[in-house]
């Protein structure tokens, strides 16, 4: 893992939570996007070198409303740039990981994505992130 590539963070509504995250950073959201296959738009903030999503659920049934409706509004989940995100998700799985996808799949921010699960990560969700690369 090279970085911390962002913070993911569930809110109810994003037509709320996106002004007050650009007073809260004083930085404007640069980009929002839909991920249907994880049933969320998504919205963008970057301060310095760090990165802030926030996740909408588009389902009252998908992960994030249903994280809402446990856990309230809030820290989803801490995402990880990597170089090479398969090399990164057999390593984890020799550590013992717990992988919640078993092949990268396509993520906000123009991103291949896989997930652990909290279980094995002291109750944290953690992302692994590698930027798609341009053929």
């Amino acid at each position: 893992m090279q970085k911390i590539e962002h913070l993911g963070i569930a809110v109810k509504d994003l037509a709320i939570s996106i002004p007050l995250f650009e007073k809260l950073l004083n930085s404007e959201c640069y980009k929002t996007e839909t991920v249907e296959s994880e049933n969320v738009n998504t919205a963008f903030f970057k301060k310095g070198e760090t990165k802030i999503e926030l996740l909408e659920s588009t389902d009252p049934h998908g992960v994030i409303a249903k994280f809402i409706e446990r856990k309230g509004e809030g820290l989803h989940h801490i995402a990880f740039d990597v170089a090479d995100i398969k090399a990164e998700m057999k390593r984890l799985q020799g550590e013992g990981f717990v992988l919640l996808n078993e092949e990268p799949k396509a993520g906000a921010d123009n991103k291949l994505v896989c997930f652990l699960h909290p279980k094995g990560t002291n109750g944290v969700l953690i992302e692994l992130c590698e930027q798609i690369k341009k053929a």
